[in-house]
């Protein structure tokens, strides 16, 4: 058996199936996660939604800030993008269903000792508190007030983790820093105006998250994606997986080989969508 992982999708349907086909993907004897944003921004967010639904205990998705948009579009809770491409899912005759799957998605898993999130982990996290955080939220998102969550849950303060946070602002701080994080200071507070550039992009006094002093992830492997502009990472304890699909990039996959290691990595170039530098 074989464990992919696979970057943000953004609706770019054809390049996963594309990237499965080269990667010999059979549901069967392989599993799949995809690292957050599997849907929006790309031409087949329905597409994309479906067939990682139609592979069963196969496939799995971790909520990016793209799909968490998306449920909250759903709710009212905040008003369509321009370039917002999930009309297809909004419209669709089981709507309930796949908002409903996807809402049970996790923030953050643990697989062959890895970590997974969709942006980053903030520096004072263990690998232990970061899943178990996750798991605050997930609970809240597959409860009954699901919605009434989604209506709290934007805003960039309280900016900085502390154990003491309650209520919404603690659970807006997990899903910023597991949704939205590059740049953070060596304490971890959190910056999100700067979303163009690399590692040297990071505004003065700020870094890349997992370059803070400290990270007490340090040596802990984590995978990634949401950071499309960061180019290649050298760190051995790091595995970004945002190769701009949606940009004309590529969508990208590392196979796992049971022990946490990257054995392969597998890409397929993809049209570009959306034009880089638009918001």
């Amino acid at each position: 058996m074989a464990l992919y992982l696979i970057g943000d999708v953004q609706g770019c349907d054809d390049a996963l199936g594309r990237l499965l086909d080269a990667a010999a993907f059979s549901p069967s004897r392989d599993r799949l996660i995809v690292l957050g944003d599997l849907v929006n921004r790309g031409p087949a967010s329905l597409a994309a939604l479906r067939r990682l639904m139609a592979l069963g205990n196969a496939g799995q998705s971790l909520l990016g800030n793209h799909d968490l948009h998306l449920l909250a579009l759903a709710c009212g809770v905040r008003p369509p993008h321009r370039l917002d491409t999930v009309g297809d899912i909004l419209a669709a005759p089981d709507r309930a269903a796949l908002l409903d799957w996807l809402r049970q998605r996790p923030l953050a898993l643990r697989e062959q000792g890895v970590l997974l999130v969709h942006a980053g982990v903030l520096p004072p996290w263990t690998a232990d508190q970061t899943l178990a955080l996750a798991g605050e939220v997930q609970a809240v998102l597959r409860g009954a007030d699901w919605a009434g969550f989604l209506q709290r849950m934007y805003g960039n303060q309280p900016d900085q983790w502390h154990d003491a946070l309650q209520g919404a602002e603690r659970l807006r701080v997990i899903v910023n820093a597991l949704t939205r994080l590059r740049f953070c200071t060596p304490e971890g507070r959190m910056e999100f105006a700067t979303k163009e550039g690399g590692a040297a992009a990071a505004p003065p006094g700020y870094l890349p998250w997992f370059d803070a002093p400290g990270r007490r992830t340090a040596g802990q492997t984590i995978a990634f994606g949401h950071w499309s502009t960061l180019g290649a990472v050298e760190q051995p304890d790091l595995i970004a997986l945002d190769t701009g699909c949606v940009w004309g990039g590529c969508l990208s996959a590392a196979r796992l080989d049971g022990a946490g290691r990257v054995a392969e990595r597998i890409q397929v170039r993809c049209p570009q969508a959306q034009a880089p530098g638009r918001t």
